[in-house]
């Protein structure tokens, strides 16, 4: 084989070999180190509050009204009136909550009435009221209702709410 060949040869053995690395182990070659999310997005959380807000008006009731990503980073907050001003903070750490331990706030207050205390310390509002949102089995954000006529209430609301996102976008 002639030195030219040879050369070809290889330069195309190496191409190939380069582009087969940096395209393992995920998109951009990152090899595994990055990973795709779903998270919900400030239509989604819009969704998600209007649902939560038409239920509360439909049983003449007010609360606020707050939604987070699956992080609990706040995205969307909204007051029905009539509520108390402290309603708003207090949604928002409920959805934080619900967000940040993967499960609804009331299993947290549970916990606690059942004397597991210290979670008081790590559970920003560890409160009736805070419900994880869904999607395909996947956590992408939470809800948190405060204000409304209960704590009850305040949970059948979020429940509203953390429902309607999953009952959108199973009917795409």
């Amino acid at each position: 084989m002639s030195t030219w060949k040879t050369l070809t040869l290889a330069a195309v053995m190496l191409t190939v070999a380069a582009g087969r690395a940096r395209g393992q182990g995920g998109q951009g070659g990152q090899g595994g180190q990055v990973t795709d999310k779903k998270t919900i997005s400030l239509e989604g959380a819009k969704a998600v509050a209007a649902a939560a807000a038409a239920d509360a008006r439909r049983n003449n009731e007010g609360g606020s009204i707050a939604v987070v990503d699956d992080g609990g980073n706040l995205i969307y907050v909204e007051r029905v009136e009539p509520t108390f001003p402290a309603s708003a903070e207090i949604a928002i750490h409920k959805a934080r909550t619900a967000a940040l331990f993967q499960r609804p706030s009331k299993v947290l207050e549970d916990a606690i009435s059942s004397g597991r205390t210290s979670l008081l310390k790590v559970a920003e509002a560890p409160l009736q009221g805070g419900e994880p949102i869904r999607v395909n089995g996947v956590i992408v954000g939470a809800i948190g209702v405060s204000g409304a006529a209960s704590a009850a209430r305040d949970e059948a609301i979020a429940l509203v709410g953390a429902g309607a996102l999953a009952a959108t976008t199973s009917n795409r």
